[in-house]
């Protein structure tokens, strides 16, 4: 894996043209692609430490893998909209599985995600915080049961830090979409907390965790029974 290497995944050739161009005079490695598949190739053979995609598509394949591929499904990806979109559009590519979500003309904006994505990745805080069978490392960017590290993805990671900050509470779906994702829902109906939340669940369940990420159905998630 090259450091700092970004893949751009953008059907329209003058957009992803200028990104490129934008990225790399920002110090980073870029591997363009057009198309779906060539972006899959690609994020195979190179792991890049983050993947741009320009469509939510692209993500929800990322996230679930494909017989025979062996890229890393948690890498980081931010989905790109379209100039304008509504909250709708936002929720719909967290739901796709993105860690988070920019507008396609605002570049200024999308490189400061990047670099904050990226920082949140490799750096984070410096203190351990153990909550029953779950180790979240913020030093380490790491989630470990006992000494097993799990792997997650990048908001995997901080919907876990979250729900351990106060391993009994019961955070509501709309805290944790405020705090965690950034957004304010403002009504809108969205599963984008129930599948993280499951996803990470399963990932505890099979590294020896059991009865974690509790659904506390109508309100919202608690870490520990």
């Amino acid at each position: 894996m090259t450091r700092n290497a970004v893949l751009l995944a953008e059907h329209e050739p003058d957009s992803r043209e200028a990104l490129e161009r934008h990225l790399r005079d920002d110090g980073f490695v870029v591997f363009g692609a057009g198309w779906t598949a060539r972006a899959l190739d690609l994020v195979e053979r190179h792991a890049p430490d983050l993947v741009i995609a320009g469509e939510p598509g692209l993500c929800r394949v990322l996230r679930s893998g494909e017989p025979g591929r062996s890229w890393d499904r948690n890498v980081p990806v931010i989905v790109l909209t379209e100039p304008g979109a509504d909250a709708v559009a936002r929720v719909r590519a967290l739901e796709s599985g993105a860690d988070d979500v920019v507008p396609r003309d605002v570049y200024l904006e999308l490189l400061a995600r990047v670099r904050a994505l990226l920082r949140r990745v490799t750096l984070g805080q410096a203190d351990v915080v153990e909550a029953g069978p779950v180790v979240v490392d913020h030093g380490a960017r790491q989630i470990r049961v006992g000494e097993r590290p799990v792997r997650v993805s990048a908001r995997e990671f901080e919907l876990a830090a979250k729900l351990a900050s106060e391993p009994r509470r019961v955070f509501t779906k709309a805290e944790l979409l405020r705090d965690v994702w950034g957004i304010r829902t403002n009504g809108i109906r969205t599963r984008t907390v129930d599948s993280h939340a499951s996803r990470l669940r399963r990932k505890l369940e099979a590294a020896g965790a059991h009865d974690v990420v509790v659904n506390d159905w109508g309100v919202g998630y608690r870490l520990l029974d």
